[in-house]
């Protein structure tokens, strides 16, 4: 890691890329790809090409949902 680059920790992070929403709740990230494709706005939310998953949001989702 270089001298300007800043660590948070995945734990602190209100909003997770695909990559660390697929390593903190070991789901597929074409799988979430596919969740984000069918979103209103709720779990997600979008920076230009990029897809940020609300993690408290996302948490609440799965754990409510019986398959995904």
């Amino acid at each position: 890691m270089s001298e300007n680059e800043i660590f948070v920790p995945i734990w602190h992070k209100e909003l997770l890329s695909v990559l660390e929403a697929s390593a903190l709740f070991n789901i597929g990230q074409n799988r979430l790809r596919l969740l984000a494709s069918e979103d209103d706005g709720e779990l997600v939310l979008r920076v230009g090409q990029r897809i940020l998953f609300k993690k408290d949001k996302l948490k609440k989702y799965l754990t409510d949902e019986y398959s995904i």
